[in-house]
């Protein structure tokens, strides 16, 4: 049971984003509880990716502020947020194969190399990956790289995980196996998430909160 005193897990207070003179994000709010899922459902173009990019910190805000655990980081470069992403796109790196794309976090903090082995041997078993750790990416199906991502993400700890519908390309019979899988990892691992999706059935199997945007 989460405690009542503390901060939630991720906040976003009064978010305004404008494009082109176009108001994307009108004084938005939203507040997660440390361990939730929240689940952010709305039409392409309702401003999902757009408010996962300000929590991020690849967007900066035209007005507005981002706590995580209570910390302000709303000027907070992205690598220092504590904040992990996945995209509907993998985005792993083609030349590195599944350990070393796993570890990229890791490294990029100066991890001693048996802690690194050690954190990516947990993170494939734990997402079913184990034994593919010198696999080239390019030989991935399309949920296996999605795994790879995930464990990627999850690599350096992250406070909070931001997942932008990382199950769209993916045929039907895989992509309700993986909500399940991811849904039950999130909780394993207990850490404050935000879902993008438009899938009304995904949004309500994998989070505890749905948010809709309009």
């Amino acid at each position: 049971m989460s405690d009542p005193s503390a901060p939630p897990g991720l906040e976003v207070v009064d978010v305004t984003v404008r494009y082109d003179g176009r108001t994307v994000l009108d004084h938005r709010s939203l507040t997660v509880a440390p361990g939730d899922v929240v689940a952010l459902l709305g039409p392409s173009g309702s401003g999902k990716s757009t408010m996962l990019r300000v929590v991020a910190g690849l967007l900066v805000p035209e007005a507005g502020r981002v706590l995580v655990d209570g910390r302000d980081v709303t000027t907070t470069p992205p690598h220092h947020r504590g904040v992990g992403m996945v995209f509907q796109d993998d985005v792993l790196f083609p030349h590195l194969d599944v350990a070393a794309n796993v570890a990229y976090g890791l490294r990029a903090r100066r991890t001693p190399r048996a802690a690194t082995v050690a954190r990516v041997g947990e993170l494939l078993a734990m997402v079913g990956m184990a034994g593919f750790e010198h696999r080239a990416v390019t030989t991935l199906s399309g949920g296996e790289a999605q795994r790879v991502a995930l464990a990627r993400a999850l690599a350096p700890r992250p406070r909070v995980l931001l997942l932008d519908e990382p199950f769209g390309a993916l045929d039907r019979e895989l992509h309700d196996r993986l909500v399940v899988e991811v849904r039950a990892l999130l909780k394993e691992v207990g850490i404050t998430a935000v879902h993008v999706t438009h899938d009304h059935d995904e949004a309500a199997a994998l989070a505890d909160h749905v948010v809709r945007l309009a």
